[in-house]
């Protein structure tokens, strides 16, 4: 018959969750000391624990909610003068920016010129040399334009003619 050691496991259990729990607490204490953002993803990272099982901890997650409401959100941290932009760069990088737009339109206007021009003279050379290009298929019937089309309706007597049977006619 197998020892009986649920009782082991048991008290393994919890001295891990007491070890937990004292890392939370002693890490909420530091960060709130310190003056850092106390949220349950640092306290999380800090203690070595997950944020479920600080979320799971009542007593835990009150503390970790007081103190986050306490301090607020942190804020972004302040970039130093030394690298912030200045009015003066900025509008100088406006200004270059807004020239590459300029040459870029101008660049793509003369670049649709040419190859309108390329496709003209493509055209023309197939017409010279006795090659025309296939004509498409219209969508229409009997050289229809596409205003007729539209005020015409698509019946059966306008598709087949010819099919339509006229009682009157025949009499």
């Amino acid at each position: 018959m197998p020892a009986e050691n649920s009782k082991h496991l048991t008290a393994a259990a919890r001295r891990r969750h007491e070890l937990a729990r004292s890392k939370a607490i002693r890490t909420l204490r530091e960060l709130d000391r310190a003056g850092d953002p106390v949220t349950f993803e640092a306290v999380a990272r800090h203690a070595g624990v997950s944020r479920a099982f600080l979320y799971a901890q009542p007593d835990l997650r009150a503390d970790i909610e007081r103190l986050r409401d306490a301090t607020g959100r942190a804020p972004a941290p302040a970039i130093p003068a030394s690298q912030r932009a200045s009015d003066a760069s900025l509008l100088a990088r406006l200004h270059a920016a807004n020239e590459r737009v300029r040459t870029l339109t101008e660049e793509n206007d003369k670049l649709r010129r040419r190859l309108a021009h390329a496709l003209g003279d493509q055209r023309t050379t197939r017409r010279g040399q006795g090659t025309q290009p296939t004509p498409r298929k219209s969508r229409f019937n009997n050289n229809q334009t596409p205003t007729d089309a539209a005020r015409t309706p698509r019946t059966a007597a306008s598709k087949t003619p010819s099919t339509i049977h006229n009682p009157t006619s025949e009499a």
